[in-house]
């Protein structure tokens, strides 16, 4: 090979390397997007599928230039199967030795039953699933697997296996909240499965020689388990960011009726001081009940819902819409003491 050629390939490996990792980000994003109204999986799982699979064959080319000196033939890494791609990884390109980190990664890869499941679904939908549909209308003889059903069905045995979130079953005031919170369980999942995968290129040997191939999957090789699901990827998204967020900037009126409305009750919290899982990126909020019933909360000047029923009263954005809440993360707690305070 030329060295003309082999600027061509490293340039065209790069590119595919970020491309696959802007593919995960966004797919995580729909993930996320996915709500009672939007249940349009397809675009999450199409996504997905593609950025895994081309971060596992980047992987695999890499792994092979730094084994043989040069770039694997097509032949190496022809085939849609992520499981397939990730046992390839496994057994011929993964440092499981030291440090301690990689170990983790290989126990979990080889062994963590849920998600080789997700995995598993997302590479049958890049390989059929994703025409399953015309599938059935056509008559097709071998018809793929309904992906979007499998996926929910594991969804929903996540909510039931949780006994804290299958108590408030019907509960229709945190039945959105409770949905969320089993996304955010799946994300970090993929989240893991990405930082697996990404930090074979930091700490491991898959491009020991060309260290310019790590600067786009630095922020999953570098990911620390207490941020795994604390991430909003819906900022990346066309959906989340053509929405008209309903931020209410406070005025002094606002003030005023805080302070002498008897029917306005409200409570100031601190993180530091907060026995529990903190779910606001913002270090204090303060919470306000308004006539016993609708429940709404400030965060650095802006007041934002807690409840749907503040929501729908006064056309505030929901703190987890208005991305200033982690998704995945009970704001249950805030609505209660609230309440309370009625």
């Amino acid at each position: 090979m030329t060295s003309q050629d082999e600027v061509l390939k490293s340039f065209c490996l790069s590119d595919e390397l970020d491309t696959s990792i802007k593919l995960i980000r966004l797919g995580l994003g729909e993930l996320q997007n996915i709500d009672s109204i939007n249940d349009f999986y397809y675009l999450p799982f199409q996504l997905l599928s593609s950025g895994f699979e081309r971060l596992m064959k980047c992987t695999i080319c890499l792994g092979y230039y730094n084994h043989k000196g040069k770039y694997p033939k097509v032949n190496t890494i022809k085939t849609h199967d992520l499981i397939k791609l990730k046992n390839i990884i496994l057994e011929h390109y993964f440092v499981k030795d030291s440090p301690q980190g990689l170990k983790e990664d290989f126990q979990y890869l080889s062994n963590d039953r849920d998600i080789d499941k997700l995995i598993f679904l997302l590479s049958e939908f890049g390989k059929f699933a994703r025409y399953y549909n015309l599938d059935v209308v056509t008559g097709v003889e071998n018809v793929s697997i309904d992906v979007k059903s499998l996926w929910q069905e594991y969804e929903t045995k996540l909510f039931i296996n949780d006994t804290d979130l299958s108590k408030d079953f019907g509960d229709i005031e945190k039945q959105e909240e409770n949905r969320k919170i089993v996304i955010t369980r799946i994300v970090v999942q993929l989240e893991r499965f990405a930082r697996a995968l990404c930090r074979q290129y930091t700490l491991g040997n898959v491009c020991k020689n060309t260290k310019q191939f790590t600067v786009p999957i630095l922020d999953f090789a570098m990911m620390h388990d207490d941020v795994f699901g604390n991430k909003d990827y819906r900022k990346h998204t066309t959906k989340y960011n053509s929405q008209n967020k309903k931020v209410h900037k406070r005025t002094i009126f606002d003030e005023l009726k805080r302070k002498f409305n008897k029917n306005f009750k409200s409570k100031k919290f601190f993180k530091k001081e907060f026995d529990g899982e903190w779910p606001f990126y913002a270090e204090e909020v303060i919470i306000e009940c308004r006539y016993k019933h609708w429940c709404v909360i400030t965060i650095e000047g802006n007041d934002y819902a807690l409840n749907g029923a503040a929501s729908g009263k006064y056309k505030l954005e929901n703190v987890h819409e208005a991305g200033v809440a982690i998704l995945g993360v009970s704001i249950g707690p805030f609505i209660d003491e609230a309440l309370k305070l009625s």
